[in-house]
């Protein structure tokens, strides 16, 4: 019988692609064997995700079939079962105990093992139409955004269409796709006027995503105003590219540096001027922070990473320094304010969720369930009822909490949760802006997708 590996790894894990060892399929095989042997001894992790049930019925299969004591008999196929039910959501790294997070000498890193195994297959055989598509949000939407976003947007509820398009495309007919916005972000921020106040407290940049730009434009819209009210100027520009983690999920680890190395280019300017990076999406802020810096290697990299700050967290340094206007128009009621797991990954807890508690006659409720999207995961037809399943916790937590408004971080998220309850989510600094009197949820609705 095979031996069972070793807890202790024989040299540190390869987590960077720019190494070659990064892709070497046995120093992989190793690694996955050791991780899963710690997971199969632990299995603290069972209900995250599919990937660990998955797993522990291999391994107990072959221990009942006396075939292994572990994982040593484990084949192929079950790496690559394991792997595709990833879908990345990194609570389980923030969960391990055997993490160098603990200054535990497994070195456990499950997301970047999974994302490994990924990146090794998809340059092996290929990516699939499927992770083609839904690694370029900015250019589908760049395609659907505009005057066209009404046809779009009704082609996209044509559930005929969505179900032959599923079976070309393999993204879910059943998941509630992003709108498209008929004006855009970048059309509302050229013509912005800004506010008198902006800029004496200083500048910051406005990294707006893809689903900013395209499909939410009331978020970094709203950003900017709030931002400006609490006297900040902000910069944005149009060659922002996506952050890269759609493409990291789809293992095409080659695209993803492109465009990591482009924001990078265009954003180092901005941080050796003193600016900090906004970021209101959880999923972009994330990766911007951890993987850039792993992804690209380079000293650029990594300072622009250490600029990075999510929006709610970087207003909420204001409200702890005293410098953010606590002046406000409008109460919001009972909010449930929805964790997402890519905030809560950056460790830095649920700023929005504090902010919003701040105004007058508003009491908020924190839901810290996943949501099962992630990224692209949730989206894929494959994987639509699995990530259902996985995702009514968070349902019946937001459901019967009786709230006047569902609130958080996440837009896809949102589209899980208006999907399971018809009920729209907002983004945090939307609620904010409502709460300023700079907005109000009416003029919102008439400034949303077509």
């Amino acid at each position: 019988m095979s031996k069972i590996p070793e807890r202790r790894p024989k040299r540190d894990p390869e987590w960077n692609p720019n190494h070659d060892r990064y892709w070497d399929a046995v120093d992989l095989e190793d690694e996955l064997r050791r991780t899963f042997q710690i997971c199969h001894e632990c299995r603290m992790c069972v209900n995250y995700c599919g990937s660990f049930p998955i797993l522990f019925n291999a391994v107990d299969k072959d221990i009942d079939a006396n075939r292994a004591e572990g994982v040593e008999a484990l084949g192929p196929e079950v790496f690559v079962d394991v792997s595709e039910h990833c879908w990345q959501c990194k609570l389980c790294y923030i969960k391990c105990p055997y993490t160098d997070a603990d200054d535990a000498y497994e070195l456990l890193d499950f997301p970047r093992l999974m994302a490994r195994e990924k990146a090794q297959r998809a340059r092996r055989d290929g990516i699939p139409l499927v992770d083609q598509i839904l690694g370029e949000p900015k250019l589908v939407g760049a395609a659907g955004a505009g005057p066209q976003a009404n046809m779009a947007n009704l082609i996209n509820a044509n559930r005929l269409v969505r179900k032959v398009t599923e079976k070309v495309t393999g993204i879910s007919s059943e998941f509630p796709l992003p709108p498209m916005a008929s004006a855009p972000f970048g059309k509302w921020f050229d013509k912005h006027e800004p506010a008198k106040q902006a800029g004496e407290n200083g500048s910051v940049v406005l990294f707006s995503t893809c689903y900013g730009d395209f499909n939410f434009p009331e978020v970094p819209r709203h950003a900017v105003m709030v931002l400006e009210h609490n006297g900040f100027s902000v910069e944005w520009t149009s060659e922002q590219a996506c952050c890269g983690m759609p493409n990291l999920d789809g293992g095409d680890v080659a695209a993803a540096q492109t465009k990591i190395r482009k924001n990078v280019e265009i954003l180092l300017p901005h941080v050796r001027e003193g600016r900090k990076i906004v970021v209101p999406g959880p999923t972009c802020g994330y990766t911007m922070k951890h993987e850039w810096p792993v992804y690209l290697d380079t000293p650029e990299a990594k300072e622009v990473a250490g600029a990075v700050v999510d929006l709610m967290e970087f207003l909420e340094g204001l409200r702890k320094s005293h410098d953010l206007e606590l002046e406000f128009s409008r109460s919001l009621g009972s909010v449930g304010y929805h964790a997402a797991c890519h905030l809560r990954a950056q460790k830095i807890g649920t700023p929005g969720a504090r902010l919003l508690g701040k105004v007058p006659d508003t009491s908020v409720k924190i839901v810290q369930e996943c949501s099962a999207v992630d990224g692209t995961w949730g989206m894929k037809a494959a994987y639509y009822e699995e990530g259902r399943k996985y995702a009514q916790r968070m349902t019946k937590g937001m459901e019967e909490g009786g709230f006047d408004l569902f609130v958080g971080d996440c837009n896809l998220a949102g589209q899980r949760l208006i999907g399971e309850t018809g009920k729209p989510m907002v983004h945090p600094i939307t609620a904010l802006a409502w709460a300023y009197g700079l907005d109000s949820p009416s003029a919102d609705r008439g400034k949303k997708a077509g």
